[in-house]
């Protein structure tokens, strides 16, 4: 597989060390001070891309490889306003797109048990309070995370007493708070906090490193191959 990187920060580098040597090489290497080499990007080259960069770069970058035919993958967060577009033109040019705020395995299961103790305690929502917590490293541009969202999304469609998540202290009990904090040398935590007069629940999950996601990305980048549409972890991980 000949996957171009288009972004080649700490997660780019992280994407290069996991790849597997043996069936794995890299057209590309885009960065900010080579982002002109995009247009050099073709089916010929490049079998997949894999766009982890910016959110007010991400749509550009991903529309431009789909209308080219190239499946993406892409881990950039912030930019989903613009997401059934991108599906739209992947459909239109008979490729795929595969998106996801988190590639890691564990949190993909996280989800799954957010859903199923949201689900639970929902029945409880007079005793329990529920808040979100995420922690990253300060580098991280957007807050709250796209992992963040996406729990706290998941939590509201199962949850009766919350109708929309906040990014600061809830100040009715119809919002979820997510509390976002930076932190150096932190690759990511999240956890779900259910707290009672009497005792609290909590469920998390901690990355160690990036390793993770970069084997999450990879795993997606060669699923997609000879796919048509939209994909996300789910569909990888058969959940």
């Amino acid at each position: 597989m000949k996957i171009a990187l288009i972004g080649y920060g700490k997660m780019g580098k992280e994407i290069e060390q996991a790849a597997d040597i043996k069936n794995d090489s890299f057209s590309f290497k885009i960065t900010s001070k080579n982002k002109e080499k995009i247009k050099e990007i073709n089916l010929q080259n490049t079998t997949v891309a894999i766009e982890f960069t910016r959110p007010e770069n991400a749509f550009e970058n991903i529309s431009a490889l789909l209308k080219k035919g190239i499946p993406v993958v892409c881990g950039t967060t912030a930019w989903l306003d613009r997401l059934p577009e991108a599906k739209q033109i992947a459909l239109n040019n008979n490729t795929a797109l595969f998106y996801a705020p988190n590639y890691s395995l564990g949190v993909n299961l996280f989800f799954e048990l957010n859903k199923k103790l949201a689900k639970l305690m929902t029945k409880y929502s007079d005793i329990y309070k529920v808040s979100i917590e995420e922690i990253h490293h300060t580098e991280k541009l957007d807050a709250p995370s796209g992992t963040a969202v996406k729990l706290a999304e998941e939590l509201i469609d199962l949850h009766a007493s919350k109708e929309k998540w906040v990014n600061h202290s809830e100040k009715n009990e119809s919002e979820l708070a997510i509390i976002s904090k930076r932190i150096e040398g932190v690759p990511g935590t999240h956890s779900i906090n259910y707290q009672s007069e009497i005792d609290e629940l909590n469920l998390s999950h901690i990355a160690h490193s990036r390793k993770g996601f970069a084997q999450g990305a990879l795993m997606a980048a060669h699923f997609i191959q000879g796919k048509k549409g939209y994909f996300e972890m789910k569909d990888l991980l058969e959940l």
